[in-house]
């Protein structure tokens, strides 16, 4: 598939995975090794919740395939707070954990808020003016997950955009859905899968989120798309993520 568009679920360790996604009897210490051959990309929840160590991106990067990336969301004490302004010590720990160790696989970053934080365009802005352009030498890549209505505006969008960060976008009735056309990355979090559904997402669905990665990426040579199932039915997101990794162009 082209490779400016990857697919993929929210982490790899799900216990209604095994004798489903995972053939049966798959040790656990190979369920990383196994998923990342079926998808192109996966989203690590445990970077929100814990500080993991250098050696442990070291070894995500070595069991990966060449072409592979994670995203990272990053730890929730830099931005679950009432001033953001003040995450500057919580944003330099969590980037000086090691995450330069997954080199070329490190795909983005992911902040992701509350969603009873509103914007504050000052309070916001301070808080993008912090997040570092590299870590290890290489250059990192942003994405916002705002949660709240009140970010639904173009002076979000500007702000964002004037930091070089991406916003994701988000098929949730819960969340808004805020669409920003200008960016290089569409970032698509796919929550609506359904138990009843063997493709998590009906085959029709999946046809027109694949012709609109498609457009997307045609739309420019720096354009590229990160598409997770999330949440939904999730025992049923590494079979919707496999269908549409099916219905993209391979690469020339």
């Amino acid at each position: 598939m082209d490779t400016r568009i990857r697919v993929g679920v929210g982490g790899w360790t799900y216990e209604p995975w095994r004798d489903n996604f995972f053939p049966r009897g798959l040790p656990h210490s190979r369920e990383l090794h196994h998923a990342s051959r079926q998808l192109t990309a996966i989203e690590v929840n445990g970077t929100y919740y814990s500080t993991m160590k250098r050696a442990t991106f070291a070894k995500w990067r070595d069991e990966t395939p060449e072409g592979f990336v994670f995203t990272l969301k990053a730890n929730r004490f830099a931005t679950n707070r009432k001033v953001l302004a003040t995450a500057g010590e919580s944003i330099e720990r969590f980037v000086a954990s090691g995450i330069a160790e997954l080199q070329d696989k490190l795909g983005a970053v992911l902040w992701q808020f509350m969603e009873t934080k509103k914007f504050d365009p000052a309070d916001f802005e301070a808080f993008l003016k912090l997040l570092p352009r590299e870590a290890g030498g290489r250059p990192l890549r942003h994405v916002l997950d705002v949660r709240n209505p009140t970010f639904a505006n173009e002076q979000y969008l500007d702000l964002a955009r004037r930091h070089g960060c991406a916003t994701v976008f988000t098929d949730s009735e819960k969340f808004p859905n805020i669409p920003d056309t200008e960016s290089d990355l569409a970032y698509l979090r796919l929550m609506r899968s359904e138990a009843s559904c063997p493709t998590g997402y009906p085959v029709a669905q999946l046809d027109q989120w694949a012709q609109g990665c498609r457009a997307w990426v045609a739309k420019g040579s720096r354009r590229e798309v990160f598409c997770f199932f999330i949440n939904g039915a999730k025992e049923r997101a590494p079979a919707a993520a496999m269908e549409l990794i099916r219905r993209l162009p391979s690469q020339a």
